[in-house]
C-alpha cells in the first residue's frame, strides 16, 4: 500500500493544518459507516466538495457526481483495510485527495486521486475504471500505480518512478497525485521504524521535494522539506524550532514595517494586501546558515498582493522611494519567470527607523496562485490540446511539459538499467537552475546551470554529438569543456560520420547531464577499442614504455596489447620528464611529472610505469598567453602561431581583467623540437608578458 502509516501531528505545524488532520480521523469513522445513498454526496468527501467549490464555484452536478460515484468505489474496494496507525485505509485517498482540491485542482485529478491506489492495493482494474470514469481518469490512476515488486525486485522503486515520470510527460497531473500522495504518507510516517523512515525521507530529500519545485508546487515542496528536515536531521530541527518558538513570544518587527508599507500604497492609491509570511523550518534554518545569528525580521518576509502585473512594479517604485532598498536583493522573476512558472519581484527594504531589514515579495493575487499550486493551479491544462491534432508521435501537445522534463524523457530511454537512471535522476534533479542557448542553426536548447559545450553536443545531436571536433561559443572558437552562459549562441561542429572518430574518454570530466554522461558510456561499451584513441593522445609517436619491444612510433609497449595516450589535463611533449600510469583499456595514460593527477593517482594506489622518449614526433600542446588587452592582439598572436607551421586545433579567450587577457590554445606541432622557438615567438608578440604551458583539471583516474 502507498499509505503505509499515521503518526503525530508534525512539530510546529500549521494550526489550520492540525484541524484537517483531526477532520480526517472523523472522516474515517464516517467512511466506516458505508456508502451514502445514490442521490446525494457522502458526507466522508463534505471538505473536499467545500475545498474544490472555492477553486471552482461553478463546478456542474456531473463534476460532483464524479467525486461522489469515485469515493463509493474508493470506500468499497478500500473496506476493510486498515492502515498500520489503525485508522480505516479510505482515509488516505480522502486526505490526499483534500491537500490537491485545497490547491485548486480540477475534478479530473480529484476523481483520480480518490481512486489512486484501488489499483495497487484491491480489486479493481484498471478496465473498470476506464469504463466507469473515462480514459483521462484510467490514465492517472494507472500514472502513479506501482509496478508489481514481484516482477521488479529491488528495481521496483525506480522502475516505478520511470514509469510515473514517463506518465508525467504525457499528463502532468500524474505527478500532482504522486506528490499529495507522498505528503499525506510524509505527514503519518511516525509510526514508521526510524530506518524506515530514514529510508523514506531520503527518497523524498532526492527525488519528491526536487519534483514539487520543478513543477512549482510550492504549498507541497516547503511542508516536505520540513518534514524531511525533522526525520534526518533532528537536532538542528529541534534547535530551528526552539529559535521560531523563542521569536514568536517577542516582539515581530515585520508587523510595524507592514504597517508603513501599507501607508504608503495607500498614499500612492495602489490597492494592494500586504501580509507577513512567516518562514517555514527549512527556510529559516538556510538564513541562520547564511547570516549566523538571526534577528526578528529574518523569521519572516512581507508579501505584497495586487491586481495587476503594472501594479507590481508601481509598488516596487514605492518601496524603493519611501524606503532604502537593499540593491542587491533585487530580482524580478516577472520579466524573467524561473522554469517552474514562478514569477514576482523579490526587493529588500529597511524599515523606517533604521534598524531591521525586510524582504520583500510583490506579484498579482494570480501569480500567488501558481507559486503556491505551480501545475495544479493550471486546471486542465489539456482542455484546449484535446480539440487540436495529434502529434506526429501520437502524444498530447503539452503545455506544461518543460524543457528539463523533456530532456528526462530522452536519457531515461537510454539509461541501460535501473540503477543507472536511479542515479542519474538524482543527479538532474539535483540542479536547480536553467539556462537557455541559442542553436547557430536557429532554435534554443534548454540546459542545467552549469553545462558545458560537450551537454550542449548531445542535447542538440543526441548519439551524433559523437563526432563532434569543436564548437564555437558566440562565434568563436572554444573548448568542448567549457561552460555555457544563459543567452550563449553555440555552434556544434561535426566530423563525417565516415571518419569513424568518436567521443575523447576527457569528455566524461566535462559531462553535466545524465544525457551526455550516458551516451558517452555507451559508445565506450560497445567501443572498447575506443579508449585508445582520445583526442589529447593524438597522435602517440615518440614515447616508450621502460621494457617495451620497440619505439612508441610504433605505439608498441610492454603490457600485452598496451597503448600510449598524453594526458590532456598537462600535455605532455618531449624533453619533460613523464611518468604513466595504467588505466582502464589496457592503456598507459602519461602525465607530466609535475602534473597533480600524479599525486592523486599515488594517494589511490597506483603503481607508476616508466616511461622514455625515443624520438621527436609531431604533438599536441596547450599554451596560456598572458598579455596587456590592446587592439589585433588576437590576430598578431595567431599570426605568430601560423608563421612557426604550428596549426591552432582551438583557442579560448577570457573576458578581459583589469586590462589584461588571457589566452590559451591548443596546438598541434609538426615536431616537439619546435616548442621552445614556438614559446619564445609569441612572448615577441606586442603586449605579451608571459606564455606558458597549461595545466588542465583532471580526474583521478586520466
Amino acid at each position: 500500500m502507498s499509505a503505509e502509516a499515521t503518526g503525530p501531528v508534525s512539530p510546529g505545524a500549521p494550526r489550520k493544518r492540525v484541524r484537517s488532520r483531526l477532520d480526517l480521523r472523523r472522516l474515517g469513522r464516517v467512511a466506516m459507516r458505508g456508502s451514502a445513498a445514490r442521490d446525494r454526496l457522502p458526507d466522508a468527501i463534505g471538505h473536499v466538495v467545500e475545498a474544490h467549490r472555492a477553486h471552482h464555484p461553478d463546478a456542474s452536478q456531473e463534476a460532483l457526481d464524479a467525486l461522489r460515484r469515485a469515493y463509493v468505489l474508493a470506500e468499497s474496494s478500500h473496506r476493510g483495510q486498515m492502515r498500520k496507525s489503525g485508522e480505516p485505509y479510505i482515509t488516505h485517498p480522502l486526505a490526499v485527495t483534500l491537500i490537491l482540491a485545497q490547491l485548486g485542482a480540477e475534478t479530473t485529478t480529484l476523481v483520480a486521486s480518490l481512486l489512486h491506489d484501488t489499483v495497487e492495493d484491491t480489486d479493481v482494474t484498471l478496465d473498470q475504471v476506464r469504463e466507469g470514469f473515462g480514459e483521462e481518469v484510467c490514465y492517472l490512476v494507472d500514472g502513479v500505480t506501482k509496478v508489481e515488486k514481484i516482477d521488479y525486485g529491488a528495481a521496483a522503486e525506480p522502475e516505478t518512478f520511470r514509469k510515473m515520470l514517463v506518465a508525467t510527460g504525457n499528463d502532468v497531473r500524474v505527478m500532482s497525485i504522486k506528490l499529495a500522495d507522498r505528503l499525506h504518507n510524509m505527514r503519518t510516517l511516525g509510526v514508521m521504524r526510524p530506518e524506515k523512515q530514514a529510508r523514506i525521507a531520503k527518497v523524498t530529500r532526492d527525488v519528491l521535494i526536487p519534483l514539487a519545485e520543478r513543477l512549482g508546487v510550492q504549498a507541497l515542496k516547503t511542508e516536505l522539506e520540513d518534514l524531511v528536515f525533522a526525520i534526518l536531521h533532528p537536532e538542528e530541527y529541534a534547535k530551528t524550532r526552539a529559535l521560531i518558538a523563542e521569536n514568536e513570544r517577542g516582539r515581530n518587527p515585520l508587523a510595524a514595517i507592514a504597517d508603513d508599507v501599507r501607508q504608503v500604497l495607500r498614499e500612492a492609491d495602489i490597492e494592494a494586501e500586504v501580509l507577513i509570511r512567516r518562514r517555514h523550518f527549512v527556510s529559516v534554518h538556510r538564513v541562520r546558515m547564511k547570516r549566523g545569528e538571526l534577528r526578528g525580521a529574518d523569521f519572516g518576509r512581507l508579501l505584497v498582493l495586487v491586481n495587476e502585473d503594472a501594479d507590481c512594479y508601481g509598488v516596487l517604485g514605492e518601496l524603493h522611494t519611501c524606503f532604502t532598498p537593499v540593491v542587491s536583493e533585487f530580482k524580478d522573476f516577472i520579466a524573467v519567470p524561473k522554469f517552474n512558472l514562478y514569477q514576482s519581484l523579490h526587493t529588500a527594504v529597511v524599515g523606517r527607523d533604521g534598524g531591521d531589514v525586510a524582504e520583500v515579495l510583490i506579484r498579482t493575487h494570480q501569480m500567488h496562485k501558481v507559486a503556491e499550486a505551480g501545475v495544479v493551479a493550471l486546471g486542465n491544462p489539456y482542455a484546449q490540446a484535446a480539440s487540436e491534432e495529434p502529434a506526429p508521435d501520437g502524444e498530447r501537445a503539452d503545455p506544461t511539459r518543460p524543457g528539463w522534463l523533456s530532456r528526462l524523457l530522452d536519457w531515461q530511454q537510454a539509461a541501460p538499467d535501473p540503477d543507472t537512471f536511479w542515479s542519474s535522476l538524482r543527479e538532474e534533479l539535483a540542479q536547480d537552475r536553467e539556462i537557455t542557448v541559442y542553436r547557430a542553426d536557429g532554435g534554443t536548447l534548454g540546459l542545467p546551470a552549469g553545462a558545458t559545450c560537450v551537454d550542449a553536443a548531445y542535447a542538440q545531436y543526441g548519439e551524433g554529438a559523437h563526432f563532434c571536433i569543436g564548437v564555437r561559443v558566440n562565434d568563436r572558437l572554444t573548448t568542448l569543456s567549457t561552460a555555457l552562459r544563459d543567452g550563449d549562441t553555440v555552434q556544434i561542429l561535426l566530423a563525417p560520420r565516415e571518419t569513424g572518430s568518436g567521443p575523447d574518454a576527457e569528455w566524461l570530466d566535462h559531462a553535466r547531464t545524465p544525457a551526455a554522461r550516458i551516451a558517452i558510456k555507451s559508445w565506450f561499451a560497445a567501443h572498447p577499442d575506443g579508449l585508445e584513441a582520445p583526442e589529447s593522445a593524438e597522435p602517440r609517436p615518440g614515447l616508450t614504455v621502460a621494457g617495451a619491444r620497440h619505439s612508441a612510433a610504433n605505439a608498441v609497449v610492454d603490457l600485452p596489447g598496451a597503448s600510449v595516450r598524453l594526458a590532456g589535463c598537462c600535455t605532455p611533449v618531449p624533453p619533460d620528464a613523464v611518468i604513466g600510469f595504467a588505466v582502464r583499456g589496457n592503456v598507459v595514460t602519461v602525465h607530466r611529472e609535475g602534473c597533480p593527477a600524479v599525486g592523486r593517482m599515488a594517494a589511490l594506489g597506483r603503481g607508476p610505469v616508466g616511461v622514455r622518449w625515443v624520438d621527436s614526433a609531431q604533438c599536441r600542446v596547450t599554451l596560456t598567453a598572458e598579455s596587456f588587452g590592446r587592439p589585433h592582439l588576437l590576430a598578431d598572436l595567431t599570426e605568430a602561431i601560423a608563421v612557426e607551421g604550428v596549426a591552432i586545433v582551438s583557442a579560448t579567450v577570457e573576458p578581459p581583467t583589469e586590462g589584461r587577457v588571457r589566452h590559451t590554445y591548443t596546438l598541434q606541432l609538426p615536431d616537439a623540437a619546435r616548442l621552445p622557438g614556438l614559446m619564445r615567438a609569441m612572448r615577441k608578440v606586442a603586449g605579451v608578458y608571459d606564455v606558458s604551458r597549461a595545466q588542465h583539471r583532471a580526474a583521478a583516474t586520466s
